[in-house]
C-alpha cells in the first residue's frame, strides 16, 4: 500500500508539474504582455521552482565525455565490463590512456544512483585508470533474479576486483565513499586471508559507518532507538506491477530521500527560496547550479529489502565489524588479516552523518597492518558530501588520496 500510494502521489505531481511548467513558460514569452506586469516574474519564478521540484527524475548520466591530461583534451568511453542483476563495473576507459594506477570507486547502495560520485570521478580521472560500480535500481530487477544482501555486495567486489586485475595484470585500488566502507573493508579482509592475488594495493574510506558508536549522528540514533522489527514492519515496501521488480520487497528510494530531506529541512528550503530569487531577476545561470544539484540529489533508487534490513542490523545495531564478529557466508571476517593493503581514512570535521571517528576506526582495528601503511586525514570545515564532491574536494582532499595511492603503487 505505501508503494501504491506513492505511485498515485508521483502522478499527480507530475501532471502538476507539466502545468507548472507551461505556465512559467507561457509568463516568459516575451510576446505576452502579462509577463511584463510587476508581479509577472514572481508567479513565473514560483511556477518555475514548484515545476522543478515536483517532477519525476530517472537514472542520470554520467556525461564525462572528455578530460584534460596536462595541457591535452582527453576523450572518455563509458565501458559496461561486467553485467550483473545488482549492479554493473563501468569503465571510464581515456583515450590512449590505459595505465594506471587502476582504481576501483565503490559507490553508495543508499538510494542514489552512481552518478552522485560523478565530481569524484572527474577529478580522479586525470591520476587514474577509473571503474565504479554502478548499483542497479532494486525495483527494476526482476525477482527470478534472486536477492541481494550484505554478503552478495561483499561477493559483486571481490569480483570487480579480480576482473580488474586479471585485465590489467596489476593489483587494483580501492575507493569507498560512505556507506560501502563497511563491505569494502570485509572484501579487502576476505581477499587478504585468502591472499588473493588480486586483492587490492591500497583501500580509501571516507565517511564511512566502520563504528558508528563513535560520535553517533541523528543517523546512527534513528537506527538504535528502534528495534530491528520496526524497521522490518514499517519501511520496507512491496514493488507495485508497473515495474519489472513486482513482487520484490524493497526500501524505497522516495523514503531515504525524505529522510535525508528532513535532516537539513532549512538549508534546503534556503537553497530554493535563493532559486526563486535568482529567476525572478532573469540569472538563470544562478538558478540552474541550485537545480542541477537537486536533478541528481532527487533521483533515487531502491535498494532490497535483505541489504537494507542486514545493513541495519550489522552495521548500525549490532556493531559486528568492529567487535570481530562480522560474517561473511558463514565465515568471520577478521580484520587483523588485513597485512599488505594500506588504508586511509577520510573524514570531514562538520559530518552530519558519519561522525568524527566512525572511519577511523578501520585503522584500529587492522591490528597487524604496520603504522606506515595507515593514514588518516580530517578535513576542516567539510560536511559529508562535500567530501566527495565540489570545491574542497577536488583541492583540499582529491590530493591527499593521489598522493597516497601513489606512495602505495
Amino acid at each position: 500500500m505505501l508503494y501504491d500510494a506513492y505511485e498515485v502521489q508521483r502522478s499527480l505531481f507530475a501532471g502538476a508539474s507539466k502545468l507548472a511548467g507551461l505556465g512559467a513558460g507561457w509568463l516568459n514569452n516575451p510576446a505576452n504582455l502579462l509577463g511584463y506586469n510587476a508581479m509577472g516574474p514572481m508567479v513565473a519564478a514560483s511556477l518555475e521552482v514548484f515545476a522543478h521540484a515536483a517532477s519525476p527524475r530517472g537514472k542520470p548520466d554520467f556525461g564525462i565525455r572528455a578530460i584534460k591530461i596536462g595541457r591535452k583534451d582527453v576523450r572518455v568511453d563509458e565501458q559496461v565490463l561486467l553485467r550483473k542483476p545488482f549492479g554493473d563495473l563501468k569503465h571510464f576507459a581515456r583515450e590512449g590512456h590505459d595505465e594506471g594506477p587502476h582504481l576501483l570507486i565503490v559507490a553508495p547502495m543508499s538510494g542514489h544512483y552512481a552518478t552522485l560520485l560523478r565530481g569524484t570521478v572527474q577529478r580522479l580521472l586525470p591520476s587514474f585508470d577509473v571503474y565504479i560500480t554502478d548499483w542497479a535500481d532494486a525495483k527494476l530487477v526482476p525477482l527470478s533474479d534472486g536477492s541481494f544482501d550484505l554478503d552478495d555486495y561483499v561477493d559483486y567486489l571481490i569480483e570487480f576486483l579480480e576482473h580488474i586485475g586479471k585485465r590489467t595484470g596489476e593489483r587494483p585500488h580501492l575507493l569507498a565513499v560512505c556507506q560501502p566502507a563497511v563491505p569494502a573493508f570485509a572484501a579487502t579482509a576476505v581477499m587478504n586471508a585468502d591472499k588473493r592475488p588480486w586483492r587490492p594495493k591500497s583501500l580509501t574510506m571516507m565517511g564511512g559507518p566502520i563504528d558508528t558508536r563513535k560520535a553517533p549522528t541523528a543517523v546512527n540514533t534513528l537506527a538504535t532507538q528502534r528495534p530491528f522489527g520496526w524497521f522490518e514492519n514499517n519501511v520496507i515496501a512491496t514493488v507495485p506491477m508497473i515495474y519489472p521488480g513486482t513482487g520484490r520487497k524493497v526500501y524505497p528510494g522516495f523514503l531515504q530521500l525524505a529522510g535525508f530531506m528532513t535532516m537539513n529541512l532549512g538549508s534546503h528550503l534556503i537553497s530554493h527560496w535563493e532559486m526563486f530569487k535568482h529567476l525572478v531577476v532573469g540569472d538563470e545561470e544562478g538558478a540552474a547550479a541550485t537545480q542541477s544539484f537537486y536533478d541528481e540529489y532527487r533521483s533515487v533508487c531502491d535498494m532490497t529489502a535483505e541489504f537494507y534490513l542486514q545493513t541495519v542490523d550489522v552495521v548500525f545495531q549490532r556493531h559486528l565489524l568492529p567487535q570481530g564478529q562480522m560474517e561473511h557466508r558463514g565465515r568471520i571476517v577478521d580484520p587483523s588479516a588485513i597485512r599488505d593493503t594500506a588504508l586511509l581514512a577520510i573524514e570531514g570535521e562538520r559530518d552530519d552523518i558519519s561522525g568524527i571517528g566512525q572511519t577511523k576506526a578501520a585503522l584500529d582495528i587492522a591490528t597487524k597492518l604496520p603504522k606506515a601503511k595507515k593514514q588518516y586525514f580530517v578535513a576542516k570545515d567539510v560536511g559529508h558530501y562535500g567530501i566527495f564532491n565540489g570545491r574542497k574536494w577536488r583541492d583540499m582532499i582529491a590530493p591527499v588520496v593521489e598522493k597516497f595511492i601513489d606512495a602505495n603503487a
